[in-house]
């Protein structure tokens, strides 16, 4: 039987992940002094964490309610599960490029102001219908900003609506690269995508860099009558200037799930609730990949999908130490020193860094037990460049 490891759900997570935990866990609302905590949408920056805690999974992308930096620093791995919401994303963001192209939402509100016509609607019906005509996606060009699991599955339908897709993402890596479709045209830089695309979707990160990119300036830059799906993060657009270049008319349409009160006011707005990740599917998926990220580190120390440190794994051997450190020169020469006084080899090893920070994973030969492990947990706690230690046998 495995260590009994105690869950805490700070919010109602999905069976299909809490079922996961099997023998050997405790999962639920009402634990105490968890070693693991899977959470959704509940605010823990104001969180106190006991001593004992290990890791937080979001089951879900962004990590803005968790205190990554405190995280660090307490030795606690965050996890999030990329990919597992990215096919509700992309319904979402086809139906947003659908409803911006044929007014359909408008379409729908003003048929019902002919309630009690009578008669008389099916004639109103086609007397109206062209204040909402709009062009169809088939021919259109379509610019991706961001090319993660989202946006590869926003290019693909996108290619079979029959749309010429655009993609712009300069940290694209090779696994992407791969799941890519050929018929992607690469953008090398913004205003590539700017200048020949007729609609552009956003899958990016807020950061420094990002913030509101969407703007007076980069707006200027596109194609008259551009529309715009921003389903990734709400501060990639500065709202004043997307109400206006709406107003001028130089932007067709904006749709997105980060409402405020610009937007709402704006015209040619489609702004609904939070919705990308609001599907059954999602959120199990969500759900069982938080839960088994967590059995793997828990188990085994592997650290897979992190955000506050770099994912190291390899296949368990023997008894293991898991070290999270600074980013500081010939600190596994240290560890090897403090295993070298109980006897113990390394057999194999994996470390890598992030920023400041560095994950190792020894796995080690000799006798390693209970009185030996803990030992060594004390001896490599005690160089000044650890932050946490851990022995798994």
């Amino acid at each position: 039987m495995i260590a009994m490891y105690q869950i805490q759900c700070l919010n109602k997570i999905s069976e299909v992940g809490t079922s996961c935990f099997g023998e050997g866990y405790v999962c639920g609302t009402d634990v105490q002094n968890p070693d693991a905590i899977l959470v959704r949408s509940a605010a823990m920056h104001d969180m106190a964490f006991n001593p004992e805690l290990l890791a937080i999974a979001r089951a879900g992308a962004g990590v803005n309610n968790i205190p990554l930096d405190r995280c660090s620093e307490e030795g606690i791995v965050v996890f999030n599960t990329p990919g597992a919401n990215a096919n509700a994303v992309k319904e979402l963001v086809l139906a947003a490029m659908l409803l911006s192209s044929r007014k359909i939402v408008d379409g729908i509100e003003w048929t019902k102001t002919l309630k009690g016509q009578g008669d008389q609607i099916s004639k109103l019906v086609e007397k109206g219908k062209g204040q909402f005509v709009g062009p169809e996606l088939s021919g259109k060009a379509l610019g991706i900003v961001g090319l993660g699991a989202i946006g590869v599955l926003v290019s693909a339908a996108a290619i079979s609506l029959g749309m010429e897709v655009y993609g712009y993402d300069p940290f694209l890596s090779v696994e992407t690269a791969w799941r890519l479709s050929s018929a992607v045209h690469h953008a090398k830089t913004l205003d590539e995508i700017y200048a020949k695309c007729d609609y552009i979707t956003l899958h990016v990160p807020l950061t420094p860099d990002t913030r509101e990119m969407i703007n007076a300036e980069s707006i200027a830059k596109m194609k008259d009558g551009v529309r715009i799906m921003n389903f990734a993060r709400g501060d990639l657009a500065n709202s004043a200037d997307v109400a206006a270049a709406l107003e001028s008319g130089k932007m067709a349409a904006y749709a997105t799930d980060f409402a405020d009160e610009t937007i709402l006011a704006a015209k040619n707005t489609i702004a609904m609730p939070h919705l990308g990740a609001s599907t059954p599917e999602s959120e199990d998926n969500c759900a069982r990949m938080a839960a088994l990220e967590l059995i793997d580190f828990l188990e085994n120390g592997n650290i897979r999908n992190s955000v506050n440190l770099p994912a190291v794994s390899m296949p368990r051997e023997g008894s293991r130490i898991c070290i999270v450190h600074r980013n500081l020169p010939n600190t596994i020469s240290r560890f090897s020193g403090v295993l070298g006084q109980f006897h113990v080899n390394i057999e194999n090893m994996a470390s890598k860094s992030r920023k400041d920070y560095a994950y190792t994973i020894l796995d080690v030969t000799g006798e390693v037990d209970d009185a030996v492990a803990e030992s060594l947990a004390k001896g490599i706690d005690a160089l000044d460049e650890v932050i946490r230690v851990r022995v798994i046998q």
